[in-house]
C-alpha cells in the first residue's frame, strides 16, 4: 500500500494504486500550496504528467515509467488484447510514447527498456503471464530505488561532519525519488543521527524546485533549511556558511561529466573558486555508460513562458522578447570532487573509476540473474 501521509512526512512520491491498476503520483506542480495525489491509467495523461513535471526527479521518473508500462500493459489485456504478438506491438508503441516525454534523464529510458526486456523474456507465458511479470518488475524497481537511496545516503554521510553548512540546488530530495532522495539522503540520515546540518537551498529558477520542493520537504522534516535566490550562492560561500555542496543529477557520462538542473554548473564553478567540495549524488541508474562525455548528453529546452510568465500574475518580461530556456547544464568532471553512488564514492580519475564501477555493477547483475533464475 502506497504511503500518502505528507503532513507527517510518511509518503511515497510514486506508487501503484491499491487496486493495482493505476500509477499514483504526488502532483509536484501543486506544491507547496496543495497536496494532491493523481491516479493515472491513460497513455497520454501519463506522458503529460512526466512532461509537465507533475512527477519529476530522475529516479522518480524512472519508477513512474516502470509502473506506467505495467499499468498500460494491464489495460491492454483488460481491453481484450490477449494474443501475444499484437499485445507486444501495442506495448512497445506505448512504451515509446512514455520514453519520449523527457530526453535528458537517463532513468526514464533505462526503466522503460528494462520493462520491455522483461516482457520479451516472458514471451510464451501468455499475455496474462507477461502482465504479471511486468507488475513484479515494476515493484522491484520501486523497492530497489528505496534501498539504493538509503545506501547512497549512508555513503554520502561519510563525507560530512556534524554542524556543517550544505548547499543544494534544485530538488534531489525524497520528492525526486520514491522515498529518501539522492542529494538529501545524507541530510536525512544526518538528521536522524543529530548532525545538525544547516542547509542552504537555491530557489532554482525558472521552475523554483528549490523553493517549492526542497524547502518544503526539508522544513516538514525538521531540517534547518534556509532558502536563497540562485544569485546568492557566491555570497553564502564567501561568508563561510557552506562547507559542502551536494546536488543530484539526471545523467552522468562515462568520464564523470554530469547533467543536472540548469544552474548546477555555475554552483560548481563557485565551489571550485572557494575551495568547497562539490559532490554529485547519482544512483547508478542515472549513469549512462554509453555516452563517453557530457557533450553527448541531449539537453531538453523548455518553453519560454516558464521564464516570462510562470508564477507571475502578469508577464514579467517584454511581450515578444526572445528566450533561451535549457532545462539542464553539464558540469565538467574537473569540477566534481566525487560522485556518491550506492556502491560508494567515485573519485577522479573518472575514466578509470567509472569503468571499475561498471565492472562491479555487471558482476552484481550476473549474480542477481542467477538468484532469480531469469534475466532481469
Amino acid at each position: 500500500m502506497m504511503k500518502r501521509d505528507v503532513a507527517n512526512g510518511d509518503f511515497d512520491t510514486v506508487g501503484l494504486s491499491d487496486d493495482g491498476k493505476k500509477l499514483v503520483i504526488l502532483d509536484q506542480t501543486q506544491l507547496p500550496g496543495k497536496v494532491e495525489f493523481l491516479e493515472l491509467d491513460e497513455l497520454m495523461e501519463i506522458r503529460q504528467a512526466i512532461y509537465l513535471l507533475k512527477v519529476r526527479g530522475a529516479p522518480a521518473i524512472g519508477v513512474a515509467a516502470a509502473i506506467a508500462v505495467y499499468v498500460l500493459a494491464n489495460k491492454l489485456m483488460e481491453n481484450g488484447l490477449e494474443q501475444e504478438e499484437p499485445f507486444m506491438q501495442a506495448l512497445k508503441m506505448h512504451a515509446g510514447v512514455i520514453r519520449s516525454a523527457r530526453p535528458t534523464a537517463v532513468n526514464l529510458q533505462w526503466a522503460v527498456d528494462r520493462m520491455l526486456k522483461r516482457a520479451e523474456l516472458c514471451e510464451g507465458l501468455g499475455v496474462d503471464g507477461i502482465v504479471m511479470e511486468l507488475k513484479r518488475e515494476a515493484l522491484l524497481i520501486r523497492d530497489q530505488d528505496i534501498e539504493v537511496c538509503r545506501r547512497l545516503g549512508e555513503n554520502g554521510l561519510e563525507l560530512l561532519e556534524p554542524g556543517q553548512g550544505i548547499l543544494t540546488h534544485c530538488n534531489a530530495g525524497r520528492l525526486a525519488t520514491v522515498r529518501y532522495g539522492t542529494a538529501t539522503a545524507p541530510i536525512y540520515l544526518g538528521q536522524e543521527k543529530g548532525y545538525g546540518f544547516k542547509v542552504y537551498a537555491d530557489e532554482t529558477r525558472p521552475l523554483l524546485q528549490g523553493a517549492r520542493l526542497t524547502a518544503f520537504e526539508l522544513q516538514n522534516a525538521g531540517v534547518d533549511v534556509t532558502l536563497i535566490c540562485d544569485n546568492m550562492a557566491a555570497t553564502v560561500m564567501k561568508e563561510g556558511k557552506v562547507q559542502a555542496v551536494i546536488t543530484g543529477c539526471d545523467r552522468v557520462a562515462l568520464n564523470g561529466d554530469a547533467a543536472n538542473k540548469i544552474g548546477t554548473l555555475g554552483v560548481a564553478i563557485l565551489a571550485k573558486h572557494f575551495d568547497i567540495p562539490f559532490y554529485i549524488a547519482a544512483p547508478t541508474s542515472s549513469i549512462d555508460f554509453s555516452i563517453p562525455k557530457g557533450s553527448g548528453i541531449k539537453i531538453e529546452e523548455r518553453p519560454g513562458s516558464e521564464i516570462r510568465e510562470m508564477w507571475y500574475e502578469q508577464p514579467m518580461a517584454p511581450e515578444g522578447v526572445q528566450t533561451y530556456n535549457p532545462s539542464f547544464d553539464v558540469t565538467d568532471n574537473s569540477l566534481i570532487s566525487g560522485i556518491i553512488t550506492e556502491y560508494g564514492v567515485i573519485r577522479p580519475p573518472y575514466n578509470k573509476t567509472m569503468r571499475d564501477l561498471r565492472k562491479t555493477i555487471k558482476a552484481e547483475e550476473e549474480q542477481s540473474k542467477k538468484a532469480r533464475g531469469k534475466n532481469v
